[in-house]
C-alpha cells in the first residue's frame, strides 16, 4: 500500500504568511527568498502545542485581586531604568541587538548581580558551550553562582526548569531552541511560535521571570514573525557601533514601564560599565570648534544628553549630489535643505551634505533641527559657531522657529556639563527655567542667521 504523500505549506520566515506554492518574494511583507516548505501538521496532531493563559470564566473587575508582584532588581541601575524598576515575575523579556553588541556580555553580567543577591538563575544557550561561556565569565571576573545549561532542545530546558527551579531563565537565542515534535528546522516561524508559546506558558504560570535573545535581520529588525513581540512583555533592543566604545538599550514595548527610557554602557576589556555621565561621554574630545560643528540637548524619556551635530558641505562635480547623514533623520535633513533654500535663498543643488549626531549617537527629535540647520550653514559660510552655544528648535516649512518639550531638563543638563548660551525660540522668552544663562532668542531661519553670522 503506498503511503499517501504528507502535505507541506510553504511559510515566510519573516511575517508568517503561509502558501501552497512557493512564491520568490513574500506578498505580504515583500521579502524576498523567505518562503520555506514546512510539514502541514493537522490540528489533532498540533494539538498540546497551543496554550492557554486565561480562564475559561469570565470574572467582573472589581472580583480581580490586584496584587502587585514585587520586581526583582537586576543590581545594574541603567537595565533596571529602562525595565521600569527591575524584572517582574510571570514576565518574558525579548533582547535584540547587532551580532557582537553585547547581548550575552549584558546577561552574563545581569545574571551575575541578581546570583549575588541569592537569586537562582539559569542560563540556557543553544548557540555556545558550557567552557565558552566559562571563557567568557573568567574574563568578565564572574564567579557568582550561576547555572549555565548547553541545550537546543526545548524539552529538555523545561526538565532542568523544573528541576533546579529558577527565579531568572535566559534562552539565548530563541530561534536555536527546537521541540521535537515539531518537523520544522530550528528558526522557522513555526518551531520560534511554539517555543515562545511554551515558555510564556512556563513563565505565567509558575511566575518564571524568561529573558530570550533574538537574531536580528540585515534590515536591522528582530528576526521572527511579529507576532514573538507581540507574545511578550517587554522588547529591549541593544545598539550601537562595534567601533565605538559605548551602548545604547532601548525599550521598543513594555507592558510594566515607560518606552521613553534608554541605559547607557560602555564596553571594555572588563565588560560592560554603566555610564553615569552620557553628554560627558558623547562629547568626549571636543576641545574646539570647528566649521559645520553646533551643540544640542535630546531628550529620551526622563534624561536629557547633549550632542555634537556635524556637518560637513562641499561642491559636487556630480549631476545627483550626496545626502548623507548618519545618527539624524535623513528626511528631517532634507527638509531642512529645502528651508535653507527657499526661505533663506542659500542654494545647496550643487553642494554635498554630510551630516553626523557625533559619537555614534542617534538623534530622532525635531528638537535638533536647529542645531543641524546653523551646522549646514556654518560649514557652508566656513565660520565657527560659538563654542559654548546650545541649539535647541524645532523649524517648521515656513521657516519658523518653534518651542520644544522638556526645556528644563534640557537646560538642566546643558548647565551640569557647563554650558551657560543657548540659542532658542523666542516663544521660550518668558520661561521660568531661563534666569543664569545667556539667551539668544530667534524667531524665524532668517533672524538666526542675521544674528549668528
Amino acid at each position: 500500500m503506498v503511503k499517501p504523500k504528507a502535505k507541506s505549506v510553504y511559510r515566510c520566515q519573516d511575517c508568517g504568511f503561509s502558501s501552497a506554492k512557493w512564491l520568490g518574494r513574500c506578498p505580504e511583507c515583500g521579502q524576498w527568498n523567505s518562503l520555506v516548505e514546512e510539514a502541514l501538521k493537522s490540528v489533532r496532531e498540533e494539538e498540546g502545542l497551543f496554550f492557554t493563559l486565561t480562564s475559561t470564566e469570565a470574572t467582573s473587575l472589581p472580583a480581580i485581586e490586584s496584587d502587585y508582584a514585587q520586581r526583582l532588581p537586576t543590581q545594574i541601575s541603567e537595565l533596571d531604568r529602562v525595565l521600569g524598576g527591575g524584572l517582574v515575575p510571570g514576565s518574558m523579556v525579548l533582547l535584540g541587538g547587532d551580532p557582537g553588541i553585547g547581548k550575552s556580555t549584558l546577561i552574563l553580567q545581569t545574571l551575575n548581580q541578581m546570583a549575588s543577591v541569592g537569586r537562582t538563575v539559569l542560563y540556557a544557550t543553544g548557540e555556545e558551550s558550557k567552557q565558552q561561556i566559562r571563557i567568557r565569565a573568567d574574563r568578565l571576573g564572574i564567579s557568582s553562582q550561576i547555572w549555565i545549561l548547553a541545550e537546543n532542545s526545548l524539552e529538555k530546558i523545561v526538565e532542568q526548569v523544573q528541576k533546579i527551579k529558577p527565579d531568572v531563565l535566559v534562552v539565548d537565542s530563541i530561534q536555536t531552541v527546537y521541540l521535537e515534535n515539531l518537523e520544522s528546522a530550528p528558526g522557522s516561524v513555526s518551531q520560534v511560535r511554539e517555543c515562545a508559546g511554551k515558555l510564556l506558558f512556563l513563565a505565567k504560570s509558575t511566575g518564571l521571570v524568561t529573558i530570550v535573545i533574538g537574531h536580528v535581520t540585515k534590515e536591522g529588525g528582530i528576526a521572527g514573525p511579529k507576532l514573538l513581540e507581540h507574545l511578550v512583555d517587554c522588547v529591549l533592543y541593544f545598539e550601537g557601533d562595534v567601533h565605538q566604545h559605548y551602548r545604547v538599550l532601548r525599550t521598543i514595548k513594555n507592558r510594566y514601564g515607560s518606552t521613553q527610557e534608554i541605559g547607557v554602557f560602555e564596553m571594555n576589556e572588563k565588560g560592560l560599565e554603566v555610564v553615569q555621565n552620557p553628554s560627558s561621554l558623547f562629547l568626549s574630545g571636543k576641545n574646539t570648534s570647528a566649521p559645520g560643528s553646533a551643540i544640542t540637548a535630546t531628550l529620551e524619556g526622563g534624561r536629557s544628553f547633549l550632542v555634537e551635530i556635524q556637518a560637513l558641505v562641499s561642491f559636487s562635480s556630480l549631476t545627483n549630489p550626496r545626502r548623507t547623514t548618519q545618527g539624524v533623520d535623513p528626511n528631517r535633513v532634507a527638509i531642512l535643505i529645502a528651508v535653507l533654500e527657499k526661505v533663506v535663498g542659500l542654494n545647496l543643488y550643487n553642494q554635498d551634505v554630510y551630516v553626523n549626531a557625533a559619537g555614534g549617537f542617534r538623534v530622532v527629535e525635531p528638537a535638533a533641527d536647529l542645531a543641524i540647520l546653523a551646522a549646514l550653514v556654518s560649514s557652508v559660510k566656513n565660520k565657527i559657531l560659538g563654542k559654548n552655544l546650545v541649539f535647541l528648535g524645532e523649524i517648521a516649512l515656513s521657516g519658523e522657529i518653534r518651542s520644544v518639550q522638556g526645556l528644563d531638563l534640557r537646560l538642566l543638563e546643558a548647565k551640569k556639563v557647563g554650558f551657560t548660551h543657548f540659542v532658542l525660540p523666542k516663544h521660550l522668552k518668558n520661561s521660568p527655567s531661563l534666569p543664569g544663562t545667556e539667551v539668544l532668542f530667534v524667531e524665524r531661519v532668517a533672524d538666526l542667521l542675521d544674528k549668528l553670522f
